[in-house]
């Protein structure tokens, strides 16, 4: 009999163990979840380790909501509370690892919204209980507090006066879980993990114009045969009418690159790198506007074709705060920004901003996404990240707008910050780029209604300026080999 009830009470401990060995691994992995999974295109086995724990919260949860299903109300509450959490954390990886970007959003949001106030009605279910226990206690006699009581759980706390104790512990229990909560967002959201390297494709090339070859055809129209006699008059056409087609045929009259090296890249490049398109993510505003499939997959798409460079499968977003996890030499050489609402940014990551463009050499792509409002929350942004610096307008005749596309004009879906671009530039080099026209709708599948040569014009600035970017930055490299 008590074998046997050992072996039972082993068998009910077994889950318990198992369940709370994979609770620490889990909570590890949310942990590094953010930083790891960037590397998952070169390395895939990360993201199947991620995959595979956190898909088995799912029958976790339900093995668990089985096992309690008869338990007290506040056992079922408890285990539904973590339940709720860990498949919260699997939809939004999920989503994240599918590129559904707004529902990505949608449920980070909501979730952490909720996930707050499923805390703090837990904060309130404990203070009502433990007071409740004190109460109790104190009917029967068998509590007799200390002259001075430290346990902030506890009302009669000294530190919360002899009046109106309920409402000042319950302030000082509100403002001590909002600290701590926002710090944890913080700590999640905003600080950087591990490092990273972003490194170009391996190549080499000129900075030339593309050459656009003109096609004249000729197309000889029917002859008319009039007899001069006849009673009918009726205007004759030219005997012989010759119709000139024009046609722009785009080759490359050379490798697309910068650089000794085989093939279209990077001199200073690698063989397994391949050209990135990397969106900030920031506070305030819609960052995710048209982002990934369509219009940043489209243009990184379209890059790869017109160069003959080899670019990544799909595109990325980084939080600005991640860009100091890249170092000196390893860093994205241009890293994209839109928007049309606010752009929210702290003295932290203007900090990082700045050292990004100037020590680590790279550029800001700024696309005005749909408003005059956004256009000024550009110009402030940068006069506090390049507070030296003023901006100017880009010519037409810049190297920007010449190479390896020659734009005859600055293309645009709408005027929303005006009708030319403009630039920061710092020891020669365009740091930051600003289109006032939303260049990324042009770039999207249906190319938001405009004439085919606005959105072929849009595609070739894209193609302009990633390759301006990493040109510089390919110049630079090498010039600090030198050194």
């Amino acid at each position: 009999m008590t074998a046997h009830m050992t072996d039972e009470k082993s068998n009910s401990r077994t889950p318990k163990i198992l369940t709370g060995v994979f609770f620490a691994v889990w909570l590890l992995a949310v942990a590094t979840w953010k930083y790891l999974t960037r590397l998952a295109d070169t390395h895939t086995w990360i993201a199947g380790v991620y995959w595979g724990l956190f898909a088995a919260t799912v029958p976790l949860g339900l093995f668990w909501w089985w096992r309690v299903r008869h338990a007290d109300v506040v056992r079922r509450r408890a285990v539904g509370t973590v339940i709720g959490l860990m498949w919260w954390q699997f939809s939004v990886f999920a989503s994240d690892a599918m590129g559904w970007e707004w529902v990505r959003s949608q449920l980070a949001l909501w979730g952490t919204i909720g996930t707050f106030f499923v805390g703090l009605a837990w904060l309130i279910w404990t203070l009502e209980r433990i007071e409740r226990r004190h109460w109790l206690a104190a009917l029967d006699g068998t509590d007799e507090p200390p002259q001075r009581i430290w346990n902030p759980l506890r009302q009669d706390a000294w530190f919360y006066g002899r009046r109106s104790q309920k409402l000042n512990q319950s302030l000082s229990a509100l403002m001590s879980y909002v600290m701590l909560f926002f710090a944890g967002y913080m700590l999640l959201t905003q600080v950087g993990g591990c490092s990273e390297v972003y490194e170009m494709p391996a190549g080499g090339g000129q900075q030339q114009p593309i050459a656009q070859v003109v096609k004249v055809q000729k197309k000889i129209r029917q002859k008319f045969v009039v007899n001069p006699l006849s009673a009918l008059k009726f205007k004759v056409p030219p005997i012989d009418e010759v119709q000139v087609i024009t046609q722009d045929l785009t080759k490359h009259a050379y490798t697309v690159g910068y650089g000794q090296g085989e093939g279209a890249g990077f001199a200073g490049g690698t063989q397994k790198e391949k050209v990135r398109f990397i969106r900030l993510e920031y506070s305030g505003g819609d960052w995710n506007q048209d982002f990934g499939v369509g219009a940043d997959e489209n243009i990184l798409i379209e890059y790869g074709i017109r160069t003959g460079q080899k670019v990544a499968a799909k595109t990325e977003a980084r939080r600005v705060a991640e860009l100091k996890n890249f170092p000196i030499g390893k860093s994205p050489p241009m890293v994209f920004l839109t928007g049309q609402k606010n752009i929210s940014l702290s003295n932290s990551e203007i900090k990082i901003l700045r050292e990004y463009l100037l020590d680590k050499h790279g550029m800001l792509f700024v696309d005005n996404g749909g408003s005059r409002h956004f256009h000024n929350q550009v110009l402030h942004m940068m006069h506090q990240v390049l507070p030296n610096v003023r901006e100017v307008p880009v010519p037409l005749d810049d190297v920007i707008h010449r190479i390896p596309y020659t734009l005859p004009f600055l293309p645009y879906v709408a005027p929303h910050g005006g009708k030319e671009a403009l630039g920061w530039k710092v020891d020669g080099r365009w740091v930051c780029y600003y289109h006032p026209g939303d260049i990324a709708d042009a770039w999207a599948d249906d190319h938001a209604g405009v004439k085919p040569t606005v959105w072929e014009a849009c595609y070739q600035l894209g193609t302009n300026i990633i390759f301006y970017s990493h040109s510089e930055y390919a110049k630079w490299l090498a010039a600090r080999q030198e050194e």
